[in-house]
């Protein structure tokens, strides 16, 4: 899982290094992820992320890949930068222990790109849903055999996930 987080990492930096339309940060929600995303010159980007969060009682990693529209800019703070609303749809993978998820993930963002600095900060709502699928071995518990086997659930978890992201843009 470092191998996976670290190349992901050395990937976004080195793509970020050669082009002008790149954009990397993290974002803080139901968990940490970090963040990139490349701007079309329509104004419309491709957003992955990649994260780990806590569910009692493991640690979930999860990818997210979004392709987002700027709906509309706002001018409600001349002096400091420019407001921007976005929405977007994709996909989320992810698992923990047995399980794993995919499914299809939204995206609504309201935000503010400063004029002076290169920083993007936004509040985001990214919905995932879809299927879950459990998955297990056969175990020898206190002398008994468990046969294994495997089940499957809609995941709603991700319904709810709030996020605050902050984003350099090169």
């Amino acid at each position: 899982m470092k191998k996976i987080l670290l190349t992901l990492a050395v990937c976004f930096c080195a793509l970020s290094v050669s082009a002008q339309e790149w954009a990397v940060g993290g974002r803080l929600g139901s968990g940490l992820q970090a963040q990139g995303e490349y701007r079309f010159a329509n104004n419309n980007y491709v957003e992955a992320r990649f994260g780990m969060s806590w569910a009692y009682p493991s640690l979930v990693a999860d990818f997210t890949a979004l392709y987002n529209w700027n709906v509309c800019t706002m001018d409600w703070t001349p002096s400091a930068g420019e407001w921007f609303f976005d929405a977007g749809c994709g996909i989320n993978v992810g698992g923990r222990e047995h399980y794993a998820f995919v499914g299809a993930a939204g995206c609504a963002k309201l935000g503010i790109k400063f004029h002076k600095v290169p920083l993007r900060l936004s509040f985001d709502w990214t919905p995932a849903f879809g299927a879950e699928i459990a998955y297990w071995g056969s175990q020898t518990v206190g002398g008994y055999k468990i046969k294994g086997g495997s089940a499957s659930d809609f995941n709603e978890r991700g319904l709810c996930n709030l996020g605050i992201s902050c984003v350099y843009c090169f």
